[in-house]
């Protein structure tokens, strides 16, 4: 035993007891013995004795309260820590285990994994931003084509989209998680639809959406970038609302239907598109032919 955890005998606690009794009864008789006469002064100097007394008491009782009131402190902030500790240690686990379902090669075992995802993100909104950008990651990887893989990624890309989105103003979506930043750059996309979201940004440099993209009525707040992006099937953008650069269509492929209604105000300065199909494209913007089968975007009124 170390000298600091060693606990006091009892003969120690007996023998400054007795101690303290003594020197107690030494200056009970020594004030007796100078101020008991019973003079006028005599009684003066002891009522003086006994304020200060009082004083010295009344201040080490504040003492005493102001030690004790920081002893319970420090165990609040010792329990705090450990509360954060074991906290921070279960989510570690937690996410551990769901990114490793994620690399499972049993279709099953990666939804689990989802959704585990899903419920961490949803319960530590400080872990949000990181679980999306797992998701997005996963999304970015190659597809392999079979059904069972496609299911898990329109699973996760539905995810996205049931928190992406901010509800009604007296309904608001108790599960929306706001400020998120999504990266699909290079993802191969199927039947993506974030209807009415309200996301931060999006990069979706050279993206690949099959069947159909939707984006109809989202909120893109600070970016969208959609920079040579390939559009297989039918693109809606309609009440899209696209923060910063407007350009974001450079170099980008309608190959088929595509929908900005009449309110949107995207630029589509060379973005491409395949003859043949109706589009609907922003005010202002035309179809100019060109050499290579593709139509280019350009603003209305520039000659050919």
């Amino acid at each position: 035993m170390t000298e600091r955890n060693r606990v006091l005998s009892t003969r120690t606690i007996a023998w400054w007891g007795t101690g303290i009794v003594l020197l107690a009864a030494v200056a009970a008789a020594l004030l007796l013995w100078l101020l008991g006469g019973g003079t006028p002064a005599d009684s003066s100097r002891l009522d003086a004795l006994r304020t200060a007394s009082s004083i010295v008491v009344g201040t080490g009782g504040a003492a005493a309260l102001l030690l004790a009131a920081r002893r319970q402190r420090s165990a609040e902030l010792d329990l705090e820590q450990k509360d954060h500790d074991a906290t921070q240690r279960r989510i570690t686990d937690m996410y551990g285990k769901a990114a490793d379902q994620l690399g499972s090669d049993k279709a099953p075992v990666r939804l689990a994994g989802l959704y585990a995802l899903e419920r961490l993100a949803q319960s530590h909104a400080d872990q949000r931003q990181t679980i999306v950008n797992v998701l997005c990651a996963y999304l970015r990887m190659p597809l392999d084509g079979t059904d069972e893989e496609v299911q898990v990624r329109k699973a996760a890309q539905r995810i996205l989209m049931l928190h992406l989105r901010p509800g009604g103003g007296e309904e608001p979506n108790g599960s929306y998680w706001p400020d998120i930043d999504l990266d699909f750059s290079g993802a191969r996309l199927i039947a993506l639809t974030l209807t009415h979201c309200k996301i931060r940004s999006i990069v979706c440099y050279q993206t690949k959406f099959e069947e159909f993209a939707t984006f109809r009525g989202t909120e893109f707040r600070t970016k969208a970038d959609f920079h040579e992006a390939v559009f297989r099937e039918r693109a809606d953008f309609r009440g899209a609302v696209l923060g910063g650069d407007r350009d974001v269509f450079r170099g980008a492929q309608f190959e088929k239907h595509a929908e900005f209604g009449v309110h949107s105000e995207a630029g589509l300065a060379g973005a491409l598109a395949k003859p043949g199909y109706k589009r609907s494209w922003p005010p202002g913007w035309t179809e100019e032919p060109g050499d290579d089968g593709w139509l280019r975007l350009v603003p209305s009124g520039v000659p050919e």
